[in-house]
């Protein structure tokens, strides 16, 4: 790496953007609006950075994260977690939103994490239009959940209430139809995953929008990527339990439901799942193995252009 680079953290908050740079350490803040992002667009096209990086905010990053893009620079949305270690093992133990951006800016400049494709614009669309179903589905399931405990009195107002959400969703569903068919790759990308037992439009539109790294990386990195490869804890003669943390939650959520369904209409996740309770695994670790399973096929499918055939199985290995 050059030693000239320049590495850019932006610390997100709702109403402030709190903006590291290395080397020079300078800093300065912007609003977290529309005139604030654009004046750190000028600023940043001015530094010509490596690498902008910012951590996930509950969604106040996507404004700013999608007018970075728009703009061609490279910005990455990065593990908060892995940023927090990163901290930890700098000894940085303080935390403010100044003291949080030169951290990002640091993390980008030792770790350098992979950049994601430039989006264009009809990518963006149905990266908006994937989250925006995801917060109505959570809505709704908010809605359904309070329906059990409140009081006879209001659930008329609720069941209007998912009433209407219902609608939203489905108009949503016809928008996200529309969006990928008239953009030939991805539907032929949404025909190849569909043709899978178990997997509907929504996970296919979740991996075309949020995972465009699908066909390009092998399955471990895939795993990884997602969220669904297990990490050892060993420590000496110590054998701790394997886990998996960080990649895409919004991608895992999804990717749950549809082997949940899997486990019920394919045959190889079935009889996976089967074969792993049996053996004594216990149901959620069962289906976490049978979600990287379906992941890496899927990953297969999409690498060599090929539509679901049981021998996949096999194929998904590489």
């Amino acid at each position: 790496m050059a030693a000239s680079a320049v590495n850019v953290g932006i610390d997100v908050s709702k109403s402030r953007l709190d903006v590291a740079v290395r080397p020079t350490s300078q800093q300065f803040s912007v609003a977290n609006d529309e005139a604030g992002h654009e004046e750190l667009r000028k600023r940043l096209k001015k530094l010509k950075p490596e690498r902008i990086v910012l951590e996930p905010t509950g969604g106040y990053e996507s404004q700013v994260v999608q007018v970075l893009l728009a703009a061609r620079l490279p910005v990455v949305v990065v593990n908060a977690r892995q940023v927090r270690n990163f901290a930890q093992a700098l000894g940085r133990l303080a935390k403010t939103d100044r003291i949080d951006a030169d951290v990002l800016a640091h993390f980008g400049e030792a770790i350098r994490p992979e950049m994601r494709p430039f989006p264009d614009e009809a990518l963006l669309e149905l990266e908006a239009l994937v989250n925006r179903r995801r917060q109505l589905v959570d809505l709704r399931a908010g809605e359904m959940k309070r329906k059990q405990t409140a009081p006879t009195a209001v659930h008329a107002n609720i069941d209007e209430l998912i009433e209407f959400l219902d609608k939203q969703l489905a108009d949503l569903d016809d928008d996200l139809h529309k969006l990928i068919k008239r953009t030939p790759a991805w539907r032929e990308a949404d025909q190849l995953l569909q043709s899978v037992p178990g997997v509907g439009p929504v996970l296919s539109s979740t991996l075309t929008a949020l995972v465009p790294e699908l066909g390009k990386l092998n399955r471990k990195q895939i795993a990884a990527l997602v969220g669904v490869a297990p990490f050892n804890n060993d420590s000496g003669k110590s054998e701790g339990k394997r886990s998996t943390w960080g990649g895409r939650a919004p991608v895992r959520a999804v990717l749950y439901m549809a082997t949940s369904a899997a486990r019920r209409f394919n045959p190889v996740i079935a009889s996976m799942y089967d074969r792993l309770v049996s053996n004594g695994k216990v149901p959620m670790v069962a289906l976490v193995a049978c979600m990287r399973k379906l992941l890496t096929i899927l990953n297969a499918m999409k690498r060599d252009n090929r539509p679901w055939t049981l021998q996949l199985e096999t194929g998904s290995s590489k």
